[in-house]
């Protein structure tokens, strides 16, 4: 359920919500392939306060794997919490309670409820007003990413908000891991590194047992390159040895090498292998040295043994 809200009255109108949540909803519909991903439901017209709750309570009552819930809009704090305002506002009775969205999210039964907030002092949600320390209390399979803190504004520039902007980036791929997956904790580290010119500081909250995917791209490495891992290294410390043989601009280098210099160039680029010694692999090659795992790489090949990959 993705919404966005430009049109509150008077100086309150906004400009950049409906393009915020048009933008997440089209990127969050598929993966970068064209597979279908989230069942989108688009809200950037009926924003009555009844409209947003029904809408919240249907997202919420089914059982699928992941239930979503994105907000872009006004949002407020008081001595009752916080709030997403809707434009049918009036005094006491400013919108939609976080603790009751945050309610509705620990009742459901999909495995995995994620809420993101682009909104005035969005890191109120998560931290029930009633319990008086701000300690964060959330259901099972939770996990919420929001703008600011909960005395912070979420700024909008260019016709977008700022949190909206860098997450767009990060579902595109810019919080990939090597395998081309995009989940909720990848997503805030790439927003938190990306906001730090910025007077506000994104949160995230989860409590979850495992971290499920918001989206698929394409990794940029091969997963059958990736699972060569085990066959190049046969232990994680090994050094696997090189010589000329294996650079293609050598006079009769062996082409079974040049293959396998090629794949292990790759690997180097996204990050997982290192010349011994040397600055550069083709060095490692000339100079008949070795190449081995990264800390990365070592992650990665534990994965592998594994089977997890």
């Amino acid at each position: 359920m993705v919404v966005g809200i430009n049109d509150y009255p008077g100086s309150a109108r906004l400009y950049g919500c409906v393009n915020d949540a048009t933008s997440i909803g089209e990127v969050l519909s598929s993966n970068e392939d064209g597979a279908p991903n989230f069942d989108v439901m688009l809200m950037t017209k009926d924003h009555s306060k009844a409209a947003i709750r029904s809408r919240l309570m249907e997202l919420f009552s089914g059982d699928d794997e992941i239930h979503l819930f994105y907000f872009s809009g006004h949002g407020m704090v008081n001595e009752m919490g916080g709030y997403i305002v809707t434009p049918d506002f009036q005094r006491y009775d400013e919108g939609i309670s976080m603790d009751d969205i945050l309610m509705m999210a620990a009742t459901s039964k999909a495995m995995q409820k994620v809420i993101v907030l682009d909104c005035c002092h969005a890191g109120a949600m998560g931290t029930p007003v009633l319990l008086g320390n701000g300690m964060a209390v959330l259901g099972k399979g939770v996990v919420i990413l929001a703008s600011s803190r909960d005395s912070e504004k979420s700024k909008e520039v260019g016709g977008m908000g700022v949190f909206t902007s860098l997450l767009l980036k990060a579902l595109h791929g810019g919080a990939a891991d090597i395998v081309g997956d995009v989940t909720a904790g990848n997503i805030y580290s790439y927003i938190d590194r990306g906001l730090g010119g910025w007077q506000q500081r994104p949160v995230f909250k989860a409590n979850i047992a495992r971290s499920l995917n918001l989206r698929k791209v394409k990794p940029p490495l091969d997963l059958g390159d990736l699972r060569l891992l085990r066959s190049y290294f046969p232990e994680v410390a090994y050094e696997m040895p090189l010589d000329p043989s294996y650079e293609y601009t050598v006079e009769g280098a062996d082409s079974e090498h040049i293959r396998v210099f090629k794949v292990l160039r790759r690997m180097q680029g996204v990050g997982l292998v290192e010349p011994v010694d040397e600055e550069y692999m083709y060095w490692a090659a000339m100079n008949s040295g070795k190449c081995r795992l990264t800390p990365l790489g070592m992650y990665y090949w534990q994965l592998v043994k594994e089977g997890r990959i």
